[in-house]
């Protein structure tokens, strides 16, 4: 079987350490994720992908912003954000914004919406925890209807309604193709299905091939629906360097860190190595390593899930932005045409 196969990036704006192993400032660290972007784009790569936070650790919190700033200095690469916390924003300007974000990049703009792993952004937005489910639900209503680019109404008891209006500015192709971020719940795959979006698994643990049975519950759903077949999409951390051990050894310091912080406040056990290498091996959603390893092992994972996107989140806590652009290169001039030629 052959492959049509998009390979991309992912990153949060992770604050990195610089060369004394002090965290930079956010302004340096957003215009370095514009040079890392810029970079992917030389290395030929399909997609680069920015989330949303809000938090002292990851320096993006207007992921459109950054993008814009990114298309003007790039000419192929598609962008867009991951994810889009949809859930504390208003439907109505994130769909200008990409809209916006479309036009300048002459037509490069997605959007992966979810409702994001992180809840900052409720408290700073005076919204509601307790709203969580009927946030969400209402918005992606209403942002599936603005995607027609027709005149909308609409009500819905989370903002004020829309009574036949129409949202500007348009796309030059009628709509911007709109993912759902899915963390692994079937409710949330159903729903990507019931709206006919894309999907695209957040995979950051655990073994990859073992979300098989929720790609079958996806394309279930799509028929159920009378969906035509979409594209699902995998985003999961890693890291590539010249060999295994060099990639391992860079990686683990910086990724320990960013788990044991992010752990705390999720009541984890702290990360260890043991836990690391396993999910460093063959089976696992750390896709670390040489050219070859990191390959090798993409397109398993894209055999086995039938996966048209591939997106690697490569910035890792504070690992530093002179790692990652190494990290980049060898990703777009190793890995991709390994995994390629893999698939055929």
């Amino acid at each position: 079987m052959t492959y049509k196969l998009e390979l991309g990036l992912d990153t949060f704006g992770d604050v990195t350490f610089d060369g004394d192993g002090q965290p930079l400032d956010q302004p340096q660290v957003l215009r370095n994720v514009v040079a890392e972007a810029v970079l992917a784009d030389q290395v030929g790569l399909d997609f680069f992908g920015i989330g949303e936070h809000h938090r002292a650790d990851f320096a993006v919190s207007a992921p459109e912003v950054v993008l814009a700033a990114i298309a003007g200095q790039t000419s192929q690469i598609r962008l867009g954000s991951a994810v889009t916390v949809l859930s504390s924003d208003d439907p109505v300007r994130v769909y200008q914004r990409f809209a916006t974000l479309d036009a300048v990049s002459s037509g490069r703009a997605e959007v992966i919406l979810g409702r994001g792993s992180f809840t900052e952004s409720f408290s700073l937005f005076g919204l509601d925890l307790g709203d969580y489910e009927q946030l969400f639900e209402e918005k992606l209503e209403l942002f599936t209807e603005l995607l027609k680019e027709a005149p909308v109404t609409w009500t819905g008891q989370t903002r004020p309604g829309l009574n036949n209006q129409t949202v500007f500015p348009p796309t030059e192709s009628g709509s911007i193709k709109t993912w759902i971020g899915v963390g692994g719940s079937p409710e949330s795959v159903i729903r990507a299905a019931h709206y006919g979006m894309p999907l695209m698994l957040a995979i950051i643990g655990g073994a990859p091939l073992a979300f098989a049975p929720l790609v079958d519950l996806y394309h279930r759903a799509l028929a159920q629906f009378e969906k035509p077949t979409l594209s699902i999409g995998e985003h999961s951390p890693g890291y590539v360097a010249a060999t295994d051990a060099q990639a391992r050894e860079e990686m683990w310091p910086h990724y320990e860190a960013m788990q044991n912080r992010i752990g705390q406040e999720r009541g984890w056990g702290p990360a260890t190595r043991e836990r690391f290498e396993q999910d460093a091996g063959p089976d696992g959603a750390v896709f670390v390593g040489s050219p070859e390893t990191v390959a090798t092992k993409i397109a398993t994972v894209v055999k086995g899930l039938g996966l048209s996107r591939f997106d690697l989140k490569y910035s890792i806590g504070t690992l530093p932005h002179e790692k990652l652009m190494n990290s980049i290169e060898l990703y777009g001039t190793r890995v991709a045409p390994l995994v390629r030629e893999q698939l055929g």
